[in-house]
C-alpha cells in the first residue's frame, strides 16, 4: 500500500510546518538538499516532429514556473517521446477502430476468422497517456498539481513578521510604582 508522495521541505517551511517537524530541522534538512543545476539542455536530436513541439511548450512552461532543473531533462525526454507515442497510437486507433479481427487460413486455404480482439495501439496508448500524465504531475502541470505546487512568497508583512517572532525576547519590566 502506497502512502501519499512527500511534500517538498520547502513546501513544508512555506505552509508552517503542518507536521510538526520544526522549523529549525526544515531548514536543516533544506539546506542539506541538492541544488540542481537551473536550465534544461537543448532538445535531444532524436526527438522529431510532434516530440520536438512538445519539448519546447514544456521547456517554456518549466521555465516561466522556475521549475526548468538540468537532472530533470531525462524525464522531460521521456515525457515528450510518450506524448508523440500517444497521440500516434491515438491516430491509429481512429484510423483502424478500436478492435481488430485476429484470422488464420485453414487446410482448405479460407480465411477463417478466429476472434475479435482489442487493437495492439489501444494498450500503447493508455500506457503513454499514463506516463504523460505522471511527468506532469511532478512537474505541476496539471491543474490539480500546481495547487499541491503552491508555496506562498513572503511579502513585506510576513518580512516583518518573521523579524518579531526571530528577535529574542525582551525582560519583562517591573511594575512602576508610584508613592
Amino acid at each position: 500500500m502506497r502512502g501519499r508522495k512527500p511534500k517538498p521541505t520547502a513546501q513544508q517551511i512555506a505552509e508552517g510546518d503542518p507536521r510538526k517537524h520544526g522549523v529549525h530541522k526544515l531548514e536543516e534538512r533544506l539546506a542539506a538538499e541538492p541544488k540542481p543545476t537551473v536550465g534544461l539542455p537543448k532538445c535531444p536530436s532524436h526527438l522529431k516532429g510532434r516530440a520536438r513541439a512538445a519539448w519546447r511548450f514544456w521547456k517554456e512552461e518549466l521555465e516561466a514556473m522556475d521549475l526548468d532543473r538540468r537532472p530533470d531533462a531525462m524525464m522531460l525526454e521521456g515525457a515528450c517521446a510518450n506524448y508523440a507515442r500517444a497521440v500516434e497510437a491515438d491516430r491509429i486507433i481512429a484510423r483502424d477502430g478500436i478492435t481488430v479481427e485476429e484470422s488464420t487460413i485453414n487446410d482448405d486455404g479460407e480465411v477463417v476468422v478466429l476472434k475479435v480482439k482489442k487493437h495492439p495501439a489501444v494498450d500503447v496508448a493508455a500506457r503513454s497517456w499514463s506516463l504523460v500524465r505522471s511527468f506532469c504531475s511532478e512537474f505541476g502541470l496539471s491543474p490539480v498539481s500546481r495547487t499541491r505546487l503552491s508555496i506562498g512568497k513572503e511579502g513585506p508583512q510576513e518580512d516583518d513578521l518573521a523579524a518579531l517572532l526571530m528577535r529574542p525576547r525582551e525582560p519583562k519590566k517591573p511594575p512602576v510604582t508610584v508613592n
